[in-house]
C-alpha cells in the first residue's frame, strides 16, 4: 500500500492547534519529527554533491549548445510539463530548434536513453514523456542521464538548443539558464527536505537559478497559470468538445498527477460538477481501474491519457492545458535567449 506524504508535507498549523484531540494531523506531525534526522542527511548529501560539482570534484559534461533546464524544489505537481511546452513553442517562434530531454520517469525500459515519439510505449519510456512528444513537435530523448540523453537528441535531431523538463538537480549535464517553478499555492510545505518534507534541495538554491517563476497563488510575480482548453475524446482524438459542454451533469475528474486538486479546481472554476477521484502521482492505470469508473462522461489530465487510451471508452476525455506566462517573466527569458544567441556555449553548472 503506497503513503501518500501531502498531510505531513504541506499540514495546516490549524490542525495542531493546542487544546485540539489528538488526530491524523498530529501523527503526521509525528511522523515529519522522526523523519528529521535523515531529512538532515538528505541534505547534507546534496550539499556536499553540490561542493563535489562547485570545486571540480565532479565534472558536469558541456554539449555543444544551449541548454535550458526547467525544475523545481520540491517533489512533483508544480506545472513543469506545460511549462516546458510553452518554452519549447516559444524557442520554435523565435527560429529555435529545439530538442526535449527528459529522466522518463517510471518507464520500464532496460536501455536509455531512447528517442520518444507520439506512438510510443508509456509503460517503457514514461507518461511525461509520450505527452512531451506528442504535444511538442520536438525531438524528445528521455532517459535518466540526462547529459547522454541531450547527446542522443542532438545526433538525432539537429537541435541548436536543449530544452530539459525537471532537471534542475541534475547537475552533470551543464547548462546555460536555469527556471525554477515554484508551487504558489502551497509553497515549500514544512520547509523539510525529504523524506520530512518534500524539498529535494533548501530553499536557498533559488538564490542561484537565473528565472523563478511561481505557479498559482497571490504571493511573488512573475506568475503562470494553466489555461484549459477544448475536452479530447480519448479513442477518437479528432473529436472535441468545449468544456462547456459538461455543465450541468455530474462528471467523474480522474486525475494521476502531483497536486491533482489543482486540476480539480481548474474543472470547477470552468462550471463544472464534479466528482473528484485522486490518484497517486504517475499511477499506472489498467482497465481493471477503468471499470470501476461510472458509465457518465469521465475527464483526466493529458498525462492520465497517455496510460488510459488503450481501455478507454467512448465517454472518456482528456483536458489539455496551456501554460500562459506574465509579461515580466517572457520579457527576462526574451534577454537571456538574445545572451544564448550571442554567446552559444557559455554553459555552466549552476551549482
Amino acid at each position: 500500500m503506497r503513503i501518500d506524504p501531502t498531510p505531513f508535507w504541506y499540514g495546516r498549523p490549524l490542525d495542531l492547534a493546542p487544546g485540539k484531540p489528538f488526530g491524523a494531523a498530529h501523527g503526521w506531525f509525528l511522523l515529519s519529527l522522526l523523519l528529521l534526522p535523515l531529512s538532515w542527511l538528505y541534505c547534507a548529501v546534496v550539499r556536499l554533491r553540490r561542493l563535489g560539482y562547485r570545486l571540480g570534484w565532479l565534472k558536469a559534461r558541456r554539449l555543444p549548445v544551449p541548454v535550458i533546464v526547467v525544475g523545481n524544489l520540491t517533489v512533483g505537481g508544480t506545472g513543469k510539463t506545460p511549462l516546458a511546452l510553452r518554452l519549447a513553442s516559444l524557442l520554435r517562434e523565435r527560429g529555435w530548434t529545439p530538442g526535449i530531454v527528459t529522466r522518463g520517469y517510471g518507464g520500464l525500459s532496460a536501455t536509455w536513453p531512447r528517442p520518444v515519439q507520439a506512438e510510443s510505449d508509456p509503460a517503457m519510456v514514461g507518461d511525461e514523456a509520450v505527452l512531451l512528444a506528442r504535444r511538442s513537435g520536438c525531438t524528445v530523448v528521455a532517459g535518466p542521464d540526462r547529459a547522454e540523453a541531450g547527446a542522443l537528441a542532438l545526433r538525432l535531431g539537429g537541435c541548436d538548443i536543449l530544452l530539459t523538463d525537471d532537471g534542475l538537480q541534475h547537475s552533470r549535464m551543464a547548462r546555460d539558464l536555469e527556471i525554477a517553478l515554484v508551487d504558489g499555492d502551497r509553497g515549500f510545505g514544512n520547509g523539510r527536505c525529504l523524506p520530512a518534507g518534500p524539498l529535494r534541495e533548501p530553499p536557498s538554491r533559488l538564490k542561484r537559478v537565473d528565472l523563478v517563476l511561481y505557479h498559482g497563488g497571490t504571493g511573488p510575480e512573475p506568475r503562470m497559470r494553466l489555461v484549459p482548453g477544448a475536452a479530447v475524446n480519448l479513442r477518437r482524438p479528432e473529436l472535441t468538445r468545449p468544456l462547456a459542454d459538461f455543465r450541468g451533469q455530474r462528471v467523474l475528474a480522474v486525475a494521476g498527477i502531483g497536486h491533482p486538486g489543482r486540476f480539480f479546481a481548474l474543472l470547477t472554476d470552468a462550471g463544472l460538477d464534479i466528482d473528484a477521484r485522486p490518484y497517486p502521482d504517475h499511477h499506472k492505470f489498467t482497465a481493471r481501474d477503468l471499470a470501476r469508473w461510472p458509465e457518465g462522461p469521465v475527464v483526466m489530465t493529458e498525462k492520465d491519457a497517455v496510460k488510459c487510451a488503450a481501455f478507454a471508452g467512448d465517454n472518456h476525455w482528456s483536458i489539455p492545458v496551456g501554460a500562459v506566462l506574465d509579461a515580466a517573466f517572457l520579457a527576462r527569458f526574451e534577454a537571456k535567449l538574445a545572451a544564448l544567441a550571442l554567446h552559444p556555449r557559455s554553459g555552466h553548472a549552476h551549482v
